[in-house]
């Protein structure tokens, strides 16, 4: 039974379309330690519409700079490598989703609430001190790890419209839900989609248990299982999950509070839901 699942899981993943090669060859560069800035800027650079929606990105209030950004050269000099592969890997994300889907999944929603879980694991990692590195990481694993529903949405409607309704109107789970009406959930689609993109064990760790807690010690998958319920409790976007989920000891452990403390803790987050809307806009 599980190796069926498998099997159609990878059918439907397969579907999916690759990450631009650029997009690709960015990830792996900024992961090499001996890799130069010159060498990420040239293949960026090799690929004009990924330069042109890298550049628009960069200039918008989301990053806030106080000057526009004409070059990819000199925006690495601004802003750093690890934000221009967060911002390659944010558009080439985006450009994978069907508003038109016949699951009628909200992608706006949705995108509104990844990109806010991601600026917010993020700000959880530097909160517990974490290396710059590690906080790029959780940015892209808190962007990506809802993604599987984009696999559903586009290539199961039927299936996952029901999935929805479900989850919505008695209050489950939406992986629950996603079980019960396509035999996998979208952690499972997005553990392979995330293979298939080539991005980092830790990465795809995350992703892929990031509502399973107790299947790896993984601080990637505690900053996003923290973010996304942070992110549910804010109503920013909609991932398509009514359910939020108060943390468990090991995470409440992890970041000194409960879900409501932290929140508090947090202060004000509204900035990073316009930030996040002014990206999705851009």
């Amino acid at each position: 039974m599980q190796n069926s699942k498998n099997e159609k899981l990878i059918v439907l993943v397969e579907k999916m379309p690759a990450f631009p090669k650029s997009v690709q060859q960015v990830v792996q560069l900024t992961s090499d330690i001996n890799a130069s800035a010159k060498d990420i800027v040239r293949v960026i650079e090799c690929d004009p519409v990924m330069t042109v929606k890298i550049l628009k990105a960069i200039n918008s209030s989301f990053y806030g700079l106080p000057q526009k950004i004409t070059s990819v050269q000199r925006a690495v000099v601004h802003i750093g490598l690890n934000t221009i592969k967060n911002i390659a890997l944010g558009v080439a994300a985006m450009g994978m989703l069907n508003p038109n889907n016949k699951a009628n999944f909200n992608t706006s929603n949705f995108l509104l609430h990844s990109l806010t879980t991601a600026a917010i694991s993020k700000l959880l990692a530097e909160r517990i001190g974490l290396s710059s590195v590690e906080c790029s990481d959780c940015f892209v694993a808190g962007l990506l790890h809802d993604f599987g529903k984009v696999v559903f949405a586009e290539f199961m409607p039927d299936q996952f419209k029901l999935a929805l309704e479900k989850s919505k109107e008695h209050q489950l789970p939406l992986h629950q839900t996603e079980l019960e009406f396509i035999g996998l959930n979208h952690s499972q689609a997005g553990k392979i989609l995330a293979e298939k993109w080539e991005l980092s064990g830790a990465l795809i760790d995350a992703i892929a248990h990031h509502h399973e807690l107790e299947r790896s010690q993984n601080v990637l998958r505690d900053c996003v299982f923290a973010a996304n319920q942070i992110s549910k409790h804010l109503q920013f976007g909609d991932g398509g999950n009514p359910m939020i989920e108060a943390f468990p000891q090991p995470i409440a452990t992890r970041f000194g509070s409960t879900l409501p403390a932290i929140c508090d803790a947090l202060g004000d987050l509204q900035s990073i839901k316009t930030e996040a809307q002014s990206f999705i806009n851009a």
